[in-house]
């Protein structure tokens, strides 16, 4: 039975395209310290230890985490509010401070022009922040508005990853298998979702330093199954012909 050949590339939105998780944090990170205090809880969160805790998932998926780690509940109206009150700043502070990831602009110019891969964004972000970011930093040219994808906005029942439901929806969307795909990840949640719909893996680490790139890398690799991890988008057609590889 012959192998299947790579025809779409996934990518992951945020910190793997556009450096946005710092600035999404902080607004997040606002808004969890609103609930914590409501159910008179003390601990309290900044931006980066709100990104350490829950890096890879959306604000809805962070807020069930924060009711079951904390023990409390939140009705669905209310989370509801929080929701759209974290993504109106969320998506005020990318319009005005997101920057691209370094060098994917290049890359994705290259493999744009060669029109051999279909290319899709794949998020849990909501479609409105990946549609933001990307149009900030200029990469709206390289992706069919059709082809940007939301585990928040695009399904029928929201989610997040480690859910693989929105690659699953992403791959019937445009009409492919998951082995014909690779996805971008930079996250445990991220790539166990593509994990888990079975699509080829490519590891992001880029932004990441020290102890943090590393163990990340090896989280990539050893627990999610990527056939190669990535410290900077120049390695990108490296990486790429490795998972070609290693399907043939």
């Amino acid at each position: 039975m012959a192998k299947e050949k790579i025809t779409t590339l996934f990518f992951d939105c945020d910190n793997t395209l556009v450096l946005s998780e710092s600035l999404a944090f902080e607004a997040c990170a606002e808004l969890a310290n609103e609930i914590l205090s409501s159910k008179n809880i003390a601990d309290r969160y900044t931006g980066p230890t709100l990104l350490s805790a829950f890096v890879g998932q959306n604000f809805r998926g962070m807020m069930l985490s924060l009711c079951t780690k904390y023990s409390f509940t939140l009705t669905d109206a209310e989370l509801d509010s929080y929701v759209d009150r974290e993504l109106g700043k969320v998506v005020e502070k990318l319009e005005k401070l997101a920057e691209p990831c370094e060098g994917v602009v290049q890359e994705l110019h290259k493999l744009h022009d060669s029109k051999v891969y279909t290319m899709a964004v794949v998020s849990s972000s909501a479609l409105s922040r990946v549609q933001a970011s990307i149009k900030k930093v200029g990469m709206d040219v390289f992706f069919d508005p059709k082809h940007v994808y939301s585990a928040a906005t695009s399904l029928p029942k929201p989610t997040s990853k480690p859910d693989p439901a929105i690659y699953l929806h992403a791959c019937k969307e445009l009409g492919v298998t998951p082995g014909e795909c690779v996805a971008v990840e930079d996250s445990k949640s991220g790539a166990t979702a593509a994990k888990n719909a079975k699509i080829p893996l490519i590891g992001y680490v880029g932004p990441l330093e020290g102890e943090e790139r590393v163990e990340m890398r090896k989280v990539l690799k050893e627990e999610c199954g990527a056939v190669y991890v990535m410290e900077h988008w120049s390695e990108f057609p490296e990486a790429l012909k490795k998972v070609e590889e290693a399907i043939a």
